[in-house]
């Protein structure tokens, strides 16, 4: 409803005092549609969680009948980073909007009680100064009651260093011979990377799932170029580093009395397109058996099912 300019008072104390009346009554109604938002938000992501819960109960009652319920508990868990992302924000933009109203009761979403931090990280004590004087009537005898400890968890950067191995050369004044440490150990030829560094690289790669190519962009974005190829290489000789490690894993698990294989799909990137791969896993675990030998597994990786695999895999068994 529009109101006409012959109802407005003339008085300009009363056209303020109108105004802010307005503005008080549009900030508290832009505050109720706030916390509306921020409520319908944190219902869709209660429902989203409770989907999930259901799901993964189900999958765990009547097990994995098909990968595609994997494939559908993960899509599920991305919607929900989104939705929880998204309610989270439309809660902290209902904060501010209630702070400038009086009328309009807050919205504070649900939260699980927060879990202590684990015991075995260390911790750093910071103190901050007490007072010197009494805040209320100003007095200087003061002793300490006790204190409050607020936790909140960091994180220390990742460092880059470049360890250098001195080996010192004497010659001898008798023989004029030269005498020198031997070189260090490298895990893998030419030893341009460290152990550490080598792990990180193949745990990102297989663990992690994350592409050379990225692990490259990432070093190079912290101050470390190194080149596509050269990491690869490493890959390639850590390969052959572990590949007796990798045989005696085989023989361990293939020497079981009793065997419990299987497969499971892997998408490939293929020009154009996405193939189906597959890895076979076999497995070795008698503790339900009452045996005593540590359990094992084998994975193997093919392009396709076909039955020459799983043949040349179990030829020795």
């Amino acid at each position: 409803m529009e109101t006409s300019p012959d109802l407005l008072p003339d008085d300009v104390a009363a056209l303020r005092a109108e105004l802010i009346a307005a503005r008080a009554k549009g900030a508290q109604i832009e505050a109720e549609l706030a916390v509306a938002k921020a409520k319908a938000s944190e219902d869709i992501a209660v429902i989203a969680r409770q989907k999930l819960r259901i799901e993964k109960l189900e999958r765990q009652l009547y097990g994995p009948k098909a990968e595609r319920r994997a494939r559908l508990i993960d899509q599920m868990e991305f919607q929900l980073e989104e939705l929880e992302m998204a309610a989270t924000e439309d809660e902290l933009a209902a904060e501010m909007a209630v702070a400038a109203t009086v009328n309009v009761a807050g919205f504070s979403r649900s939260r699980p009680v927060k879990k202590p931090f684990p015991e075995h990280l260390p911790r750093e004590r910071v103190v901050a100064p007490g007072p010197v004087s009494c805040q209320c009537c100003g007095g200087d005898r003061l002793r300490k009651l006790g204190e409050d400890i607020t936790e909140t968890l960091e994180v220390i950067p990742r460092q880059w260093k470049v360890i250098q191995t001195v080996r010192e050369k004497f010659t001898c004044r008798d023989c004029e011979k030269i005498s020198q440490a031997p070189a260090p150990f490298h895990a893998i030829p030419r030893g341009w990377a460290g152990p550490n560094l080598l792990a990180m690289i193949l745990f990102d790669k297989f663990g992690q799932h994350l592409p050379l190519n990225r692990q490259v962009e990432r070093f190079e974005r912290e101050g470390v170029p190194l080149s596509l190829s050269t990491v690869a290489d490493s890959i390639g000789a850590c390969c052959a580093v572990l590949d007796p490690i990798l045989k005696r894993i085989a023989a361990h698990t293939f020497a079981a009395e009793r065997l419990h294989g299987d497969d499971t799909t892997v998408p490939v990137l293929a020009a154009g397109k996405t193939d189906i791969a597959r890895s076979w896993v076999y497995v070795r675990d008698d503790r339900p058996f009452g045996g005593t030998a540590a359990p094992s597994a084998m994975f193997y990786y093919s392009r396709d099912r076909a039955g020459e695999h799983p043949q040349a895999h179990l030829a020795g068994y």
